[in-house]
Parts: C-alpha cells; structure tokens; sequence
C-alpha cells in the first residue's frame, strides 16, 4: 500500500497484536500505528519491548 492510501482510519481503536516482536507482527504493528491505532503488542519474546524504544507502543 502507499502512503497516498494512509490515513487515520484506525484513529480511536485500539489493536491486540500477537506474534508482535518480529516479521510481519511486528510490520503489522507499525502500520497499525501509523494508521492511528493504539497498539498492544504481545509475544513469548523479550524483543516485543523494542517496539516501545521504536515509539510504536508504551508499555505500561
């Protein structure tokens, strides 16, 4: 998808994210972010709390 096609549709949702510390979880969590969501990220490795160094989520 290009970025002509991005918008907020997400805006106000919030997206569980399993399998989220890599490959296409951790693409799928990108772009949820960047189309608005709130994302929660959950997977078995440690590496899912990158994604919150990238500012993709907070960890709480």
């Amino acid at each position: 998808m290009q970025e002509k096609h991005m918008n907020n549709r997400f805006q106000g949702k919030v997206a569980l994210v399993t399998g989220a510390a890599q490959g296409i979880g951790r693409g799928v969590c990108w772009r949820l972010k960047a189309e608005g969501a709130q994302v929660v990220a959950v997977d078995r490795s440690e590496l899912v709390h990158e994604l919150a160094g990238e500012g993709v989520l907070t960890l709480t």
